[in-house]
């Protein structure tokens, strides 16, 4: 794990604090973190608070204690400048399917402040922008699941956010519409104008849009990681089982620069730096006159910080 970024100026979300209770129900849990990468990604269990936390960014739940900064702007002294930065695609349906969708997109610009004429030229722009231009006059309970998502992203961009909240944006997208989805997601975020919020349980998709990440267990904090230097550091893992155990390969792999922990006189892992290739362990191997029974070789990913950090909270109490 590392720590999050300086990237200058107000971070993307400061948590200081931050807890929330329903009744004696602790649903977060002193939950602090500095983030500032352009897509954040929410990771969590089921029950882990995403949910929770994302309600409370949007002035839904107030904590009973702590800080919530988005942008810059305290939750608890500017609620109303948090909305107007906000955009919010929510998890679940909230369209109203019996207007078209330019009309639905516009009547959302307008809730979120715009006047009617710009409204609704911004509405055409969301639609064509997230593929659904030639359906704009069709009705929204006529759409497919895929096109119902993409209606969702449109209005929740509409009025030109600069903090942007996608909850399970992928959710029950085909192959194809979850590319697009993914694809859309990287443009605005290199755009450089909306820092992005993106709660998923697909590990995957979280991997491949965003630059870091907060994990959430139980309510608390389990890990926050900064993706962009975990793919920079570009470390690879390996587990080894020998046939032959030498004492002095372990002093060899050191001098290479791995990091090494011996789990029995056979088996070891080792984090191999970059630069560092399986090659160089064959060959170092066959200088010291071991011989390897089995070895697995793979790269550090979102999935292993994960679990690593479900771990490392498991004995938490």
């Amino acid at each position: 794990m590392t720590e999050p970024k300086d990237t200058g100026g107000p971070g993307a979300l400061t948590l200081n604090g931050l807890s929330l209770k329903f009744g004696s129900l602790t649903v977060l849990d002193d939950i602090t973190a500095s983030l500032g990468g352009r897509v954040i990604g929410l990771l969590g269990p089921n029950g882990a608070g995403k949910t929770s936390l994302i309600r409370t960014l949007l002035g839904f739940y107030k904590p009973q204690k702590g800080e919530v900064s988005v942008l810059g702007h305290p939750l608890r002294r500017g609620a109303l400048a948090i909305r107007e930065l906000v955009g919010y695609m929510p998890e679940s349906d909230a369209h109203l399917a019996s207007m078209t969708a330019v009309r639905f997109i516009r009547y959302m610009a307008q809730l979120s402040g715009l006047p009617s004429a710009i409204a609704l030229e911004r509405a055409h722009e969301a639609l064509f922008y997230v593929g659904l231009g030639e359906a704009r006059y069709r009705l929204v309970g006529t759409f497919s699941t895929g096109m119902k998502q993409m209606v969702k992203l449109a209005q929740a961009i509409v009025h030109g956010p600069r903090f942007l909240i996608l909850d399970e944006p992928t959710n029950g997208l085909d192959p194809s519409t979850r590319r697009r989805m993914l694809d859309l997601v990287l443009d605005l975020r290199d755009r450089g104008e909306t820092k992005i919020l993106l709660s998923s349980h697909l590990l995957r998709d979280v991997e491949a849009v965003c630059d870091e990440v907060l994990i959430l267990n139980k309510g608390r904090v389990a890990a926050v990681c900064d993706l962009e230097s975990e793919r920079q550091t570009n470390k690879s893992f390996v587990e080894v089982e020998l046939v032959n155990p030498d004492g002095d390969f372990s002093d060899r792999l050191l001098s290479l620069g791995c990091e090494v922990a011996v789990v029995d006189q056979r088996r070891m892992k080792l984090v191999m730096p970059s630069g560092v290739t399986v090659r160089d362990l064959m060959t170092a191997a066959s200088d010291n006159g071991v011989a390897f029974r089995r070895l697995d070789h793979k790269r550090d990913s979102l999935q292993e910080i994960f679990l690593r950090a479900m771990e490392a909270d498991r004995g938490r109490v």
